[in-house]
């Protein structure tokens, strides 16, 4: 299933591929289900991440992110499946997934999953 919804996304040549920069995301309105209950999970979702030789095109993303709404799916899989999605089209450097998703029964979960090493500009002179 992972690989019909990654179909969706589309990129674009990264213009400085020279150049060690990072790139944030924020997409505050992500929603999926909840496989025990049915119920609506929400949360926001951040990613941080350095290109290679691409970057993602924002439109294919929201798109892409839409089709978990009625996906029933744990906060722990949507946050690597979306990460390995990810870095399956855009090959990045280094990219981080942070999720946090609103409390449910007075408990809030915060995934992070992170693939590849952080270089920072200082690192590469």
């Amino acid at each position: 299933m992972s690989v019909r919804f990654r179909d969706i996304l589309e990129v674009f040549e990264n213009p400085h591929p020279h150049r060690p920069y990072e790139i944030e995301i924020e997409c505050p309105e992500f929603t999926s289900v909840c496989p025990k209950t049915g119920q609506p999970d929400f949360g926001t979702l951040r990613f941080t991440y350095i290109p290679a030789g691409s970057c993602v095109e924002l439109k294919s993303l929201k798109l892409y992110l839409q089709q978990f709404r009625q996906e029933g799916i744990f906060y722990e899989d949507v946050t690597n499946r979306i990460l390995d999605d990810l870095v399956a089209i855009l090959h990045p450097q280094w990219m981080k997934l942070e999720a946090v998703f609103t409390p449910r029964g007075g408990i809030r979960s915060r995934i992070v999953a992170e693939h590849g090493t952080r270089t920072s500009p200082e690192q590469t002179r």
